[in-house]
């Protein structure tokens, strides 16, 4: 037979040769290892809210589907406290805030005695319990008084070099959940857009973002204050002001992600009441949406608590989120303490 007599039998030959073949290697050859190797998330426990991911991704990346959503279009949000790495005892951007006031009170005796300052100085726990959003904003202010963005940016991540969690002993940013961070890279690699849509402030956020979640500055919408283009002897920079930009929480989430994306977003993840607004404008576009919530229930690997996450639970099945339980979904929380 010439060579070409085998071509002219025609592709659907070969095309059904080559299928054959490769279910003789991989699917009859090896299907519990195929399978084990084909789990884009290994840390997550068989059930409904990795399924629920799972067909989802699958869905509207297979334009055989008639989920399927063109990848531009493919946009996921997550919130980042309680929901990319832990949050208690304290935010961890608030630690960062009490840190920066101790360091200031030396050149400030009156703080002492004066409100919110004294709480943070005094470690008075009951007090920094009560400290309302005005007051975190005043410690926000004083804690690093107007500087260049690029000073701040190195003082932040000194912080985050260095200072350990009081519980776990590791760096506060090596707490971050490691199915959320196997999540994220399932997503990626199937042509989805990933942001992060915190109420946590943005350029603390940019700091580490990229390093614990390869999510790249510009693809972080966060809180921020205002900024001033200003000439330094170095050349020129931006000067962080003492007045507030924007607030990222709640309905402004939504808002944001207008400003900064321009397209509705596929699936949201949060963790609290904040993130209610971004989950309800997420589940509403004309196709496809997922919405998840993290719950936090697990007190022996991470946290046990509801508090600031009451009316979110409350509306998840009426809403049709998805719940996600750290105790019951997450085989793995945080891999630096396994």
């Amino acid at each position: 037979m010439k060579p070409s007599a085998a071509i002219h039998c025609g592709p659907f030959s070969v095309r059904l040769f080559t299928k054959l073949l490769v279910l003789a290697v991989i699917g009859f050859g090896q299907p519990q290892y195929a399978k084990a190797q084909a789990d884009p998330l290994p840390s997550w426990n068989e059930g409904e809210a990795k399924m629920a991911l799972l067909d989802f991704v699958s869905q509207t990346s297979d334009p055989e589907s008639d989920g399927f959503v063109m990848p531009v279009d493919r946009v996921a949000v997550f919130d980042n406290d309680g929901t990319l790495w832990a949050e208690k005892p304290i935010y961890f951007q608030i630690a960062f805030v009490f840190r920066g006031i101790l360091e200031q009170s030396v050149d400030h005796p009156e703080w002492n005695n004066q409100m919110p300052f004294k709480a943070v100085v005094g470690n008075d726990l009951e007090a920094l319990r009560h400290l309302s959003v005005q007051d975190v904003l005043t410690l926000a202010f004083a804690s690093y008084p107007e500087m260049t963005q690029s000073s701040f940016a190195e003082i932040a991540d000194a912080w985050l070099s260095t200072v350990r969690h009081p519980r776990f002993d590791v760096l506060y940013k090596e707490l971050v959940y490691a199915p959320m961070v196997e999540l994220l890279d399932y997503l990626r690699a199937s042509e989805f857009r990933v942001f992060i849509v915190s109420g946590g402030g943005i350029e603390f956020i940019r700091a580490f973002s990229n390093e614990a979640y390869g999510i790249p500055p510009e693809n972080v919408i966060g809180s921020s204050l205002r900024y001033e283009f200003v000439e330094t002897e170095n050349g020129y920079d931006l000067m962080r002001k003492s007045e507030i930009g924007s607030i990222n929480d709640k309905a402004g989430k939504p808002v944001n992600i207008q400003l900064h994306i321009g397209r509705r977003p596929i699936l949201a993840f949060g963790n609290s009441d904040g993130d209610i607004e971004m989950m309800q404008y997420t589940s509403s576009g004309d196709g496809p949406g997922l919405s998840l919530l993290l719950h936090h229930d697990d007190a022996d690997r991470e946290y046990d608590y509801d508090k600031g996450t009451e009316r979110a639970l409350g509306l998840a099945s009426s809403e049709g989120w998805q719940v996600v339980s750290i105790r019951d979904d997450f085989s793995t929380v945080f891999k630096v303490i396994e």
